[in-house]
């Protein structure tokens, strides 16, 4: 057996050069860093480094469990991710629908164009774009709510409007970029099925649902377990950009929380259970969703 592996990797040996590059990657970044992970369970110490710091077991867990702000954390963190994956995840397979079905090709490439264009704005500009348009004083949004008789509303002072402006802002921003594995997909659906369909005299409508849908749902069930396997971890930046005095109410979320603890600070044990604490969430999500597709006999990871 081992003769045989020996010989597969040196008549393939051209595609393990080409993935090791993404392999030392994976190593150096994100497995190596898990040595660190130990500080979780120490008062980590940096000047008796991480062997030499005593352990405190699950001390920090504990301390963070029974914390005025963990209840609140869980549900700033589980409400943001939420309302992302209710009203974000289901927008770029209806905008990949539609463009799908446009015929003008010329209006296809617009519309694709318009909406793949905010993704590669920076988190930075985005937030900045984003507190210009809703400024009670001269942002466009408050310019037509007086236009329309209405009193100017401070958005970004309001803890009550900061999830809806998170929400909407990222799906603005990644809608059109994550339609492109949707259209992907649909381009591998058989052009003879909606052929067929066409001659039993089904519509539109009927076509997609009975067609596109079936065709794309196995990425859609990939793409739904690794977005629910990420349901805790709600973007640090902008998040931090977004975030002042005043809405910190509803936009304190675990990773912001980590950042002011750890960093600022300089809780860094403390810290790290946390955020371990938050991994463990996500793996645990990961792992029964997927099994969950799995017994549905949908398409899973493993």
């Amino acid at each position: 057996m081992t003769k045989s592996i020996l010989r597969t990797a040196k008549n393939n040996w051209r595609l393990y050069v080409l993935v090791s590059p993404v392999i030392a990657y994976f190593i150096v970044f994100e497995y190596m860093p898990m040595y660190g992970l130990q500080i979780a369970f120490k008062n980590f110490i940096a000047t008796k480094g991480i062997w030499g710091s005593p352990w405190v077991g699950f001390k920090h867990f504990e301390r963070f469990f029974e914390s005025y702000y963990f209840w609140a954390l869980i549900k700033n963190t589980l409400g943001i991710s939420l309302l992302s994956l209710i009203f974000g995840f289901p927008a770029p397979i209806l905008l990949a629908l539609f463009i799908n079905e446009t015929r003008h090709r010329l209006f296809q490439r617009v519309v694709q164009t318009v909406t793949y264009a905010p993704h590669f704005l920076s988190t930075v500009v985005l937030v900045g774009m984003v507190m210009m348009f809703l400024s009670p004083k001269n942002g466009l949004i408050n310019q037509l709510i007086v236009w329309f008789g209405g009193e100017p509303i401070s958005f970004m002072t309001e803890p009550s409007w900061f999830k809806t402006i998170y929400v909407s802002s990222g799906i603005w921003q990644q809608m059109g970029w994550s339609s492109i594995i949707y259209l992907a997909a649909l381009t591998g659906i058989a052009p003879q099925l909606h052929d067929a369909a066409r001659v039993d005299g089904a519509g539109r409508l009927q076509r997609i649902w009975h067609i596109n849908l079936p065709g794309i749902m196995p990425t859609v069930v990939i793409l739904l377990i690794l977005n629910v396997g990420s349901v805790m971890s709600v973007g640090f930046e902008k998040v931090f950009l977004m975030q002042n005095s005043l809405n910190i109410e509803s936009s304190d979320v675990i990773s912001t929380y980590v950042y002011r603890t750890g960093i600022v600070g300089a809780q860094y044990s403390f810290s790290a259970a946390v955020g371990l604490f938050n991994s463990l969430i996500n793996f645990v999500l990961l792992v029964l969703v997927n099994s969950l597709a799995r017994r549905m006999k949908q398409t899973s990871l493993w």
